[in-house]
């Protein structure tokens, strides 16, 4: 797997200073853009274009705070495959109130409770990012330890929890 923080020269963390990122891509556009390498040799203008598509990938992973995310937990090999990653018990617990609302909503739709289980879903939602705030904010990735790592990959699967959860009803 290509390690994209490192491909930009950052350190890896969910958080990065967004302007001096699209400065790196922008800057790497243009000295990997194929049209500047018309008159290189066959080898070097294959390497441009091959980082030319690099850097597009790297700037669409590390841009979006979700993709950013799981990339530096799939580089720091907390994540396992898909559908192999279990959820915390207890967030399964707490959202099976969630689900039942939702599936009374199916049967009579129910402004009120339509607020309410948005409401519910608010604080969960800024409950387990409060879990992980300090994380968020101060991470260290040379001193990250499994267990805060292991933070990080529960506060993600959590919002992807949610967010398929708001998907599948996208009336809350």
């Amino acid at each position: 797997m290509t390690d994209y923080f490192k491909f930009y020269g950052l350190a890896p963390s969910p958080t990065l200073d967004e302007a001096s990122l699209k400065k790196t891509f922008y800057a790497n556009s243009k000295r990997f853009h194929p049209d500047f390498h018309t008159l290189d040799g066959e080898a070097a203008r294959e390497e441009a274009l091959e980082k030319s598509t690099l850097n597009n990938q790297a700037y669409k992973v590390l841009s979006d705070p979700e993709r950013r995310l799981k990339h530096l937990l799939e580089i720091r090999g907390v994540m396992g495959d898909e559908g192999t990653n279990k959820m915390p018990q207890s967030f399964l617990m707490e959202i099976m109130d969630v689900n039942e609302a939702l599936m009374e909503l199916e049967f009579e739709d129910d402004p009120a409770a339509r607020a309410k289980i948005e409401t519910m879903i608010s604080e969960l939602e800024a409950g387990f990012r409060a879990e992980v705030a300090d994380l968020l904010s101060d991470y260290d990735d040379t001193s990250a330890t499994e267990s805060e790592l292991n933070r990080l990959k529960d506060y993600y699967l959590k919002k992807r929890y949610l967010l398929r959860l708001k998907n599948r009803n996208p009336e809350v």
